[in-house]
């Protein structure tokens, strides 16, 4: 007999197909199909098929084969390889594939049998309508979530106060799982705080209060704790949520059967927390709705923000308003201040404006009266003044309703002359008039009228109160306040400068009328001073720029015109200038013989005779002393200069009649053209004085044009000055010593020390060589005291009997103070007997100040130590004056001796025969210089001459050449 495909006899065939097909036809899930299946095929009960709506996930297997954990990936595997074409196994079928999420595969461990086609059509539509099913739960569950998530933004705006807008939540919640008991917990992490801002719970009836922080302490370990600490989803029974949290749990309140929370994250920081839980038994919270839940606590929690923004938006709006409405009040304020402020300037300036304009005193209070109107109730209005004296007042302006009387009154006890006692603004009512009465500081009869209220300011000057400015009221309605008060100080500031200003303004004018006199004749009197200083001016002016003695320009002018023609010169190089300078020759000699007068006689001729040779634009100017200057603006020649140079020496030739003498005045000339190559006055100056120098050394009544070698000699000049410096340091100079002899036997009588400089490089050089340098660098003083010196340690075996030493003593270290007393300190400390030293002086150095000469003289005489007078004859003195002086020797110039060379000279003899009587007359030795020959010995002796020196006996040797016996 044969069998159908399931198994089944082929003569029920018929008949078990149509109940298989019928009990198909009312399968409605995937397992009733496989039911039917197995019901029809007993012979295959190891029969097992797997399938899913969301394949490969979500699997389901029907019946359950727990003895194959691995079943479900085999039939994954089988699937992945019938969709790539493969051959399954035997054990292994696809009963239906989509290609998508819709499979089911058949597994039989003795192999697949052979099924129904209308099983497996049957099973794919069950398959299908499940998946449609799904679907359609999915998107009503989607539809449902969106609906709660816009239902949660609308509240978040809406205009509901949050108890409301959280018992909104829990009924959206509700809708989408079960929540009968639910909370919300907010995080406050800087306070490590929990507020519980809604708590609904039909077991645990704990009140919590929305407002209420609660530390997060108090739940450590609870589940709440957690989800707060741990950031992650809890949810199950009690003992599950052991196995979720990270540490020991704790049941705060009451324990329920099922319990899901969520954290409220934000930017990955807890928030808050959203829990749901359940009493219920056999009530479970699926992982769905965990994130169902995961997904609302987040939109919860933007709500809650939003709304709690919302709240402080509305609370910032409030306080903004309250403040705006403090604001409005407050600029309400400054603007009636402001315009107020405005009133009182634009019074001030008006009254600042009535100070300085003209019109009569009515008039001008008349417009005060307006101005202040329109600043208070000026109705009754009054300006009151105190006299000068303070005992009156007056009343210059008033207007009112009842007082007529404004009479000036003396020694009141009125309101206004309390204010003038106070100096300050008072306001004053009908109560506190009676008490000024009472305390007697207002007299009651001075109050007849019905003032209700009376302010007055007093008008402020600068020492006291000048007057008062009141305004009153008789009426109810009219009323005055501090306000006022200050209004009216405001005014009384400005009122009472302009009244004084008028008062100075009225004085000033009487007082212009007066003095409009008084200036213009003290105008005349002050143009009159004016000349007279202009005069004078004019006179200092020419005193500072000309010499007081010739009237000549002086040296400042003279520098003046040097500096301007030097910056001419830059513009105009061709246009160069020449300047002379001149110095009077033997100046000295005409002041120390004839006096300081007749010196100013030949300066003021010689200044004469020199401005007589230029003209105009040339300058004669006067230096100082004997010194002048010639600028010569056009000298583009060296000839030019020359040729006016000419000009002035021979002017000096006519004698000049000086008191009862005549002198011939020569002078000398040192000329420097001025060319591009000079840059300063002094330069000019400097070149034209080594020019002068030159002039006078070539014999003087001459000029001397400067060039480049006077220049150089200039420069030789500064080297000499140097190298006399180091000479004192290396201790170059010498003595030389020349014998002084008796005429009759040529005996030796005494040594003169003769100053030699031992050059290291011109051997030994005669005083004529360097001493000038010397005496202008001021280094002779220290050539002397060291020539001293020597002269004494190298002379000390020279002096034996009675022969001296002579010493050449310049003027200048007579000039010192102590000149004697240090000359003998040296002695003693050179060893040398003062009684054989005798200091030889010139005629010029006694006569410079004849009386301290004779005292320094007569203290060396005291010493032991004579004094020589040198060079006689040749000086400023006459016979006359050598009596004045102790003096052991007088030495005849060599200029007396020479012309006996050729035969006697009748001039010279007489000389030295006058010379000789003298020196008799007085007990002074008399010693003949520069005798060379034995005429002139024998010429001397034969006139009476004892002494005498020069080359015919010995040349100055050093102090070893006598000692050896020269």
């Amino acid at each position: 007999m044969s069998t159908s495909r399931l198994g089944v006899p082929n003569a029920t065939a018929p008949a078990q197909a149509e109940a298989i097909a019928n009990r198909l036809l009312h399968a409605a899930t995937p397992a009733e199909v496989i039911d039917v299946l197995l019901q029809a095929d007993r012979h295959t009960p190891d029969i097992t098929v797997l399938w899913s709506t969301h394949w490969p996930h979500n699997i389901v297997c029907h019946p359950a084969a727990p003895h194959d954990a691995n079943l479900a990936a085999v039939a994954v595997d089988a699937v992945s390889v019938a969709r790539m074409g493969g051959i399954l196994p035997a054990n292994l079928r696809v009963l239906h594939d989509d290609g998508d999420q819709t499979a089911a595969v058949l597994h039989c461990a003795s192999g697949c049998p052979e099924l129904l086609e209308a099983a497996t059509h049957r099973l794919g539509e069950v398959l299908a309508i499940q998946g449609m099913q799904e679907s359609v739960a999915r998107l009503e569950q989607a539809e449902m979530l969106q609906r709660s998530l816009y239902a949660i933004a609308d509240m978040a705006g809406s205009d509901l106060d949050m108890p409301d807008m959280l018992r909104g939540l829990h009924r959206i919640v509700s809708d989408l799982m079960y929540a009968e008991n639910f909370y919300i917990a907010l995080y406050d992490s800087d306070r490590d705080s929990l507020r519980f801002l809604y708590f609904a719970d039909v077991v645990d009836t704990q009140k919590l209060s929305p407002d209420e922080e609660i530390p997060l302490s108090r739940f450590e370990h609870g589940l709440t704790w957690y989800l707060i600490r741990d950031r992650k989803p809890l949810m199950g029974s009690t003992e599950q949520l052991r196995q979720q949290v990270s540490g020991p749990l704790r049941v705060h309140g009451a324990d329920s059967s099922d319990w899901l929370g969520v954290p409220m994250l934000r930017d990955g920081h807890a928030r808050g927390a959203l829990v749901v839980q359940s009493y219920l038994a056999g009530s479970r919270y699926t992982t769905a709705e965990m994130s169902l839940l995961a997904f609302v606590a987040e939109h919860t929690l933007t709500a809650l923000e939003r709304k709690a923004s919302q709240e402080v938006l509305e609370q910032r709006v409030r306080e903004r308003t309250r403040q705006l409405a403090e604001t409005n009040v407050q600029l309400r304020h400054e603007v009636e201040e402001r315009e107020r402020g405005e009133r009182l300037q634009a019074a001030l300036y008006r009254l600042a404006a009535l100070a300085n304009a003209d019109g009569a005193g009515e008039r001008f209070y008349h417009h005060v009266h307006a101005i202040v109107g329109e600043l208070v109730n000026a109705r009754n209005f009054y300006i009151a003044l105190v006299s000068e004296d303070g005992s009156t007042v007056s009343f210059p302006y008033a207007q009112d309703q009842h007082e007529r009387d404004w009479k000036p009154r003396t020694g009141r006890l009125g309101l206004t002359e309390y204010v003038l006692r106070t100096g300050k603004p008072q306001l004053v009512d009908v109560a506190r008039m009676q008490a000024l009465i009472e305390a007697g500081e207002v007299e009651s009869e001075m109050m007849v009228k019905p003032t209700l209220m009376w302010l007055g300011v007093p008008l402020l000057g600068a020492d006291s109160a000048i007057g008062v400015v009141a305004v009153q009221s008789y009426d109810a309605g009219i009323d005055f306040d501090e306000r006022d008060a200050e209004l009216l100080t405001f005014v009384s500031y400005q009122l009472a400068n302009s009244i004084q200003r008028r008062k100075a303004d009225d004085a000033l004018k009487q007082a212009n009328a007066s003095l409009e006199q008084r200036v213009e004749e003290r105008t005349i009197e002050l143009r009159k001073q004016i000349a007279e200083r202009e005069r004078i001016d004019a006179q200092l002016q020419h005193q500072i720029m000309h010499d007081a003695l010739t009237g000549l320009p002086n040296r400042i002018y003279l520098l003046d015109r040097l500096d301007r023609g030097i910056a001419r010169l830059q513009r105009y190089p061709e246009q160069r200038l020449g300047l002379l300078y001149i110095d009077v020759d033997r100046f000295k000699v005409v002041n120390d013989s004839l006096g300081h007068l007749a010196g100013d006689e030949v300066l003021k001729e010689v200044a004469r005779r020199l401005e007589s040779c230029v003209r105009e634009p040339d300058v004669t100017a006067r230096l100082a002393g004997d010194e002048f200057a010639i600028l010569i603006e056009q000298a583009q020649l060296p000839e030019t200069a020359a040729k006016v140079a000419r000009r002035v020496l021979q002017s000096m030739q006519p004698a000049m009649a000086i008191g009862d003498r005549e002198l011939r005045a020569s002078i000398s000339i040192g000329i420097a053209v001025v060319g591009q190559s000079y840059r300063s006055a002094d330069h000019i100056l400097h070149d034209a004085d080594i020019a002068l120098y030159r002039a006078k050394a070539a014999g003087r009544n001459r000029f001397v044009l400067f060039d480049d070698a006077m220049q150089h000699t200039a420069m030789g000049v500064l080297d000499l000055e140097q190298a006399l410096r180091d000479a004192l340091l290396n201790d170059e100079f010498m003595p030389y010593f020349q014998p002084l002899v008796r005429l009759t036997d040529g005996a030796i009588v005494g040594y003169e020390a003769l100053l030699r400089w031992n050059h290291p490089q011109h051997g030994v050089l005669l005083p004529g060589d360097f001493l000038k340098v010397a005496e202008e660098s001021g280094l002779i003083e220290a050539i002397d005291w060291r020539m001293f010196r020597l002269a004494m340690e190298c002379s000390r075996d020279l002096i034996r009997d009675n022969v001296y030493v002579t010493l050449n003593v310049s003027p200048r270290l007579f000039q010192m103070e102590g000149f004697d007393r240090r000359l003998l300190e040296l002695a003693a400390d050179s060893g040398f007997d003062p009684a054989h030293l005798r200091l030889e002086v010139t005629e010029g150095t006694l006569l410079v100040d004849p009386e301290a000469m004779v005292a320094v003289l007569q203290r060396l005489r005291e010493a032991s130590i004579e004094a020589v007078l040198d060079d006689f004859g040749t000086g400023y003195s006459s016979l006359g004056h050598v009596h004045r002086f102790p003096l052991k020797m007088i030495k005849i110039d060599r200029s007396f001796v020479s012309p006996f060379t050729a035969g006697v000279s009748p001039r010279s003899s007489a000389v030295i025969e006058a010379i000789l009587a003298l020196g008799r007359s007085l007990a002074i030795e008399i010693v003949a210089e520069g005798i060379e020959t034995e005429y002139q010995r024998e010429v001397l002796m034969a006139m009476g001459c004892e002494y005498g020196q020069g080359y015919l006996f010995a040349q100055p040797q050093p102090a070893a050449h006598w000692l050896a016996g020269g």
